[in-house]
């Protein structure tokens, strides 16, 4: 009967123990080819092993991809736990060095409708100010065709997008 020292644990606790160990060996292993500094400055390619655990893979957008990512270690005062306790502490220095560049990612057409919609409201509020002087009804029929025409152009702009959506939940 295998029995962990530390744990005590045995059977399903001392396998599910052993796995989830594996899954942070694994993690410990892709923030240290992520962050090692050494190979930052050169121009070799790393290789970085997302695929050896479940828990690398689902982390692997947060660890090496597009997003802010806040980790946090916990340590132990406690000098029973002090080889744990610096262990952490490597790690998350390790993990401090990981440098992402997140960036909003955006569809070009969305961007032209917030244009279109943000022209749609500077041109209602003109409207407004302009709506009680009655002299300039020419200002105000102008505005008003070009408001139309941009809605009409907006409308074209939504129908599009969201057939490129259907389009690409159906492929």
């Amino acid at each position: 009967m295998n029995v962990l020292k530390k744990t005590k644990a045995t059977g399903n606790r001392l396998i599910e123990g052993i796995s989830i160990n594996q899954g942070v060996l694994a993690l410990c292993n892709v923030i240290s080819a992520l962050g090692d500094p050494n190979l930052k400055n050169t121009n070799r390619t790393i290789h970085v092993p997302f695929r050896d655990s479940k828990i690398t893979r689902l982390l692997q957008d947060s660890l090496g991809g597009n997003s802010h990512t806040l980790m946090v270690a916990c340590i132990s005062p406690s000098s029973n736990n002090i080889l744990e306790s610096k262990n952490t502490l490597n790690y998350a220095n390790r993990a401090k060095n990981i440098k992402n560049k997140a960036i909003v990612n955006r569809d070009p057409r969305s961007q032209e409708i917030l244009k279109l919609k943000n022209k749609v409201k500077q041109l209602e509020k003109q409207l407004k100010s302009q709506n009680g002087n009655n002299n300039n009804n020419n200002y105000f029929n102008d505005n008003i065709n070009n408001n139309n025409g941009i809605n009409d152009n907006n409308n074209d702009l939504i129908n599009e997008l969201n057939q490129l959506k259907f389009d690409l939940e159906n492929n």
